[in-house]
């Protein structure tokens, strides 16, 4: 069953709350009208899938701020070549693999609003990705569980992932993020559920990935708090999940969602082009 927007999208639902394919929309020739629609979908469906698109690099980057602001491609990462600054290349043949949640950037003070990403390079079978729905995740915890989540803080870090890649690729000089010359990447605090500052929501806003420990508890219970989390974050009624063909388009809210990219594929060659939307700094129930 499909719906139509305002700007007349054809949205078909891809769960009850989660997730939409949107049809007969090119993306490379769409009026502002129908942009508009898309970000307000995107916010309600969270992640939103375009088939059939025919963009390169231009065009992807040219969309991207049709949309927003575009940051770097990555703190620090660089981008695809000299030409596309904004564009973060996911190559499995260069360790350019996602095979755990995360939430992208979230290492950073001020993560990104949102990612568009293209396949570029695809294997025959294989290599899915899937998204989680933060803030059903969070309704759908018990009250007691809400209550202690939302007083709660944790710490993000990067380097875990990307310390090892800016001192030794680097040389310790990463992108230009938020103004400044990434130089290292020093653990930062975002509450554990996050406020959509568009909607009020709340959601869940700690990952695998990038999240280390919670602020003001034991280790222990750190651990034991994050883990009741994580599962419940990705149980599957929380979950869609894309098999993609090459030149698939999929937005997503950074701020609602987290995602993972099966690894499933061996040696065959997985590449994927990513941009990001500048951000806010997320702030909580309690702030």
């Amino acid at each position: 069953m499909s719906t139509r927007t305002a700007a007349q999208l054809t949205l078909h639902p891809l769960g009850p709350h989660f997730g939409a394919r949107v049809d007969g929309l090119d993306l490379a020739s769409a009026h502002d009208d129908d942009l508009v629609a898309v970000r307000a979908a995107l916010i309600d469906r969270k992640v939103l899938f375009f088939p059939g698109q025919n963009l390169d690099d231009d065009g992807q980057v040219a969309l991207g701020r049709r949309l927003g602001e575009l940051t770097a491609s990555h703190p620090v990462v660089g981008g695809v070549d000299e030409a596309h600054p904004e564009i973060y290349e996911l190559d499995s043949a260069d360790n350019g693999f996602a095979d755990i949640w995360h939430t992208d950037v979230t290492f950073m003070p001020r993560p990104p609003l949102g990612s568009i990403l293209r396949a570029v390079i695809l294997p025959a079978t294989g290599g899915d990705t899937s998204w989680a729905d933060s803030q059903l995740a969070y309704e759908s915890l018990s009250a007691p569980v809400r209550e202690l989540a939302d007083q709660l803080t944790a710490v993000h870090d990067g380097n875990r992932e990307f310390g090892y890649y800016l001192a030794q690729r680097r040389g310790g000089k990463g992108s230009v993020w938020d103004g400044e010359v990434v130089t290292r990447l020093d653990p930062v605090e975002h509450p554990v559920i996050r406020v959509h500052p568009e909607t009020g929501r709340r959601g869940i806003f700690v990952n695998p990935g990038f999240t280390s420990h919670i602020v003001g508890v034991s280790e222990a219970e750190s651990r034991a708090i994050l883990d009741l989390l994580y599962a419940h974050l990705t149980k599957p009624e929380h979950i869609v999940r894309h098999r993609w063909s090459v030149g698939d388009i999929a937005m997503w809210d950074n701020r609602s969602t987290a995602h993972y990219a099966n690894r499933d594929y061996g040696t065959t060659r997985r590449v994927m082009h990513r941009i990001t939307l500048r951000g806010d700094v997320p702030y909580g129930p309690i702030h």
